[in-house]
């Protein structure tokens, strides 16, 4: 008997069951506070960056915080000077198969610079940005240019606990006063569809069958394994990526699947399959759904789009509202031809959120790179 089938096999005895949820407490949120305790500072490679002040480490920090497709963090920083850097996008971290078109990069990308703009007034500046690239694969993005002004109050805390919430939502509607502080906040082309309304009920549809169209296609499953951090050793080398709690896989299975499973098993017909089965379930649960759009696909409407999504995450928490992003559809080909087949040229989805109230926000439990890791000169 081999290793794996002797653990599978002794999972069903109460002292294994016992010792394995004493061993539940190391979680990712631990391993999160560990990390960004450690990198809340100056490290030797940043002192050593002339350019590199206490302002700007901390205004860097926050804007690391942003979500990203697969937690991949696609960006990177040049400082060109102590008040003016380039935003830049890494390309060894975009999704080249579920992202062919960077569409997803780029709205990374914008939340990376709303996060900067905010703590940059908290800290006295006007964060200018300047929009320099001229399509979705050019490596300098935006231009930033901080400019000495007056300070602005705002909870940092915000950023520092936003996170993304896939289960154990209640199906309730959002209330009228709710949808009317998202749209505040994004100031513009955002729709909420209400659970069990038709246009509800073909996102839910489509959301289910565009994962599945995505998770048997092998390159886009080799591409999620690449990014996928199952052991902790690969979450203090890489402090990136998918991980156990990140995926929301809890208890006894959660414990198995970090101590006992590799990369090589999310390729698995078992791993794809429960993946989809989980999907179905999901999709079931929430107040309905969330469409952020945008008038038209340049690098700006999309960074601007990214802007206004994480404006409107930022205050979710304080709502007890969660939000999980379904891209599956606006990502494959069936999905787009589907949209486009329903809607006017002028409604260019680019967020499909699934949203409903939770009775706890759960800790953010996403990794981050250190600051040193993504800037240079």
């Amino acid at each position: 008997m081999n290793r794996r089938t002797f653990i599978k096999k002794s999972m069903i005895k109460s002292t294994m069951v016992f010792n394995a949820a004493a061993l539940l407490s190391s979680c990712n949120s631990s391993m999160r506070n560990k990390f960004m305790s450690m990198t809340k500072g100056y490290n030797n490679k940043l002192k050593n960056n002339r350019f590199m002040t206490q302002d700007a480490y901390k205004i860097l920090f926050y804007a690391s915080l942003a979500p990203s497709g697969h937690n991949s963090q696609p960006w990177s920083v040049k400082l060109l000077s102590k008040t003016k850097w380039i935003i830049e996008l890494d390309n060894k971290r975009v999704l080249n198969v579920v992202d062919y078109s960077n569409r997803e990069a780029m709205l990374s990308l914008g939340a990376f610079i709303e996060n900067l703009v905010i703590t940059a007034a908290t800290l006295g500046y006007n964060a200018h940005i300047k929009i320099i690239a001229k399509n979705n694969f050019d490596k300098k993005i935006a231009q930033v240019e901080l400019e000495k002004t007056g300070f602005q109050d705002y909870p940092l805390h915000r950023i520092i606990m936003r996170r993304t919430i896939k289960t154990n939502m209640i199906s309730r509607e959002l209330i009228d006063a709710d949808i009317k502080a998202f749209e505040q906040i994004t100031g513009k082309n955002i729709y909420y569809f209400p659970k069990n309304t038709r246009h509800a009920l073909c996102m839910q549809n489509q959301a289910i069958e565009n994962f599945k169209i995505q998770t048997e296609n092998d390159r886009a499953q080799k591409e999620l394994s690449r990014w996928v951090r199952f052991k902790n050793s690969d979450i203090e080398k890489y402090q990136d990526g998918i991980t156990v709690d990140s995926m929301e896989i809890k208890g006894i299975t959660g414990w198995y699947v970090k101590n006992f499973m590799s990369t090589r098993d999310v390729l698995s017909a078992n791993f794809r399959n429960k993946g989809i089965e989980k999907t179905i379930e999901q999709v079931k649960q929430g107040a309905g759904w969330i469409v952020i759009t945008s008038s038209g696909n340049l690098v700006c409407d999309l960074i601007d789009s990214g802007r206004r999504f994480q404006r409107m995450a930022l205050i979710a928490r304080e709502k007890n509202i969660a939000i999980h992003p379904m891209t599956q559809t606006i990502e494959e080909k069936h999905g787009q031809e589907s949209i486009k087949a329903d809607h006017n040229p002028g409604m260019i989805p680019q967020f499909m959120l699934r949203v409903g109230y939770v009775n706890k926000y759960p800790d953010p439990v996403s990794l981050r790179r250190p600051v040193s890791w993504f800037v240079k000169t």
